[in-house]
């Protein structure tokens, strides 16, 4: 059992279980249809290796090794849902387009503050510097959006002539791209740059500074996945 520094006894583990729990509460909440995909492939899973295990004659060990990989196929859709119902909760909410860019992985240097806003209409854009040069995510109707977005780019291309500057437009609204796909969409663009120069490009453009309006806090998809160190009782 381990205990924290304050003396406390309770054990790690219970902390753990305790995010799965609430990941899987809020899933369940926003998607209730998860929990019947969940059961779905635990008992599929469970239901094949058992038939496997019966036909080689060991049905007691193949069982054995179907419900552990039941409990990882189960928990797999979980993590799958969760990340939906964690973007449907972001939907509409301000910063969501911010919030977001979260789930880009390394090699990303991403602006937590917009670095364009309209106080009128509260359209945003926001930034991220990676290897296919700078890419502004804009947050609110294209149509609308786009001039703020349009200003910010050419701004940008004023002070890095030679670095690409690309527009990606989020929402669900026609052409835009959404939410969930996001990190997805920049991640598959070209790389343009090397490591070195966009670091560079990260620090000049952190100099320019942004937009100084806070972002109202939302859900953070990447927090609402499921720790699998709490699948393994670790």
């Amino acid at each position: 059992m381990a205990r924290t520094k304050d003396g406390d006894s309770t054990p790690k583990k219970q902390g753990r279980l305790s995010q799965l729990r609430a990941v899987f509460s809020m899933t369940r909440k926003s998607d209730p249809a998860a929990v019947w995909w969940m059961l779905l492939a635990f008992f599929g899973t469970v239901a094949i290796a058992f038939g496997i295990g019966y036909l080689i004659d060991h049905p007691i060990y193949v069982t054995i090794i179907g419900v552990m990989l039941g409990v990882l196929l189960a928990v797999a859709i979980l993590a799958r849902r969760a990340e939906g119902a964690a973007y449907a909760q972001l939907a509409g909410q301000p910063g969501a387009s911010g919030a977001a860019l979260q789930g880009l992985r390394r090699g990303w240097n991403i602006e937590q503050q917009p670095v364009a806003v309209d106080p009128r209409t509260q359209d945003m854009v926001f930034r991220a510097v990676g290897r296919p040069g700078v890419v502004l995510v804009t947050e609110g109707p294209s149509t609308r959006v786009n001039r703020l977005a349009d200003k910010e780019q050419k701004r940008l291309s004023r002070v890095l002539p030679n670095v690409p500057v690309v527009i990606v437009n989020a929402g669900d609204g026609e052409g835009q791209v959404p939410l969930r796909k996001v990190s997805r969409t920049l991640t598959k663009m070209r790389p343009v740059l090397t490591k070195p120069e966009v670091s560079e490009v990260a620090k000049r453009l952190k100099a320019l500074g942004g937009a100084k309006l806070p972002i109202p806090k939302g859900v953070d998809p990447m927090r609402a996945r499921p720790d699998r160190k709490a699948t393994r009782g670790r």
